[in-house]
């Protein structure tokens, strides 16, 4: 099953509504909760940085027998030093997007630590795809 999801740029109020309704989905799937607890905080991870970074974004979801795998692929920035990016309170966010709460520098950090898998491709001037892989077994 594969489900897909848009991140408005322009509506950083909704941020969060994709990994609410996959909540959802997984609920009615019979998903374990501690696995709908880590995905659904990656997932939200996730959309802050395409809404704050990126200009929006998708998200796929798909749900195997063993795993589900989310990709979230944007057409942003680029993360120019993923090492960096990776450690807890580096952020590149705009005041803006701190005055709104964002940017606390734990959106990458947050994704690895409740996936089982994560993978980051990015090219600067063209975006980012993150690949995470959540275990059912």
């Amino acid at each position: 099953m594969t489900f897909n999801y848009v991140v408005d740029p322009e509506a950083p109020e909704r941020a969060g509504r994709a990994s609410t309704r996959f909540k959802g989905v997984l609920k009615e799937l019979g998903v374990s909760p501690k696995v709908i607890r880590a995905i659904s905080i990656a997932m939200y991870e996730g959309e802050i940085n395409m809404v704050i970074h990126a200009k929006g974004g998708t998200i796929r979801c798909d749900v195997d027998p063993d795993k589900i795998t989310v990709v979230m692929a944007d057409v942003g920035p680029g993360i120019p030093d993923i090492e960096q990016a990776m450690k807890a309170g580096w952020s590149t966010a705009s005041p803006e997007a701190r005055e709104l709460g964002f940017g606390a520098g734990m959106g990458l950090p947050n994704m690895k630590k409740w996936s089982d898998k994560l993978l980051v491709e990015t090219e600067l001037g063209v975006g980012t795809t993150l690949t995470m892989e959540f275990n059912l077994t």
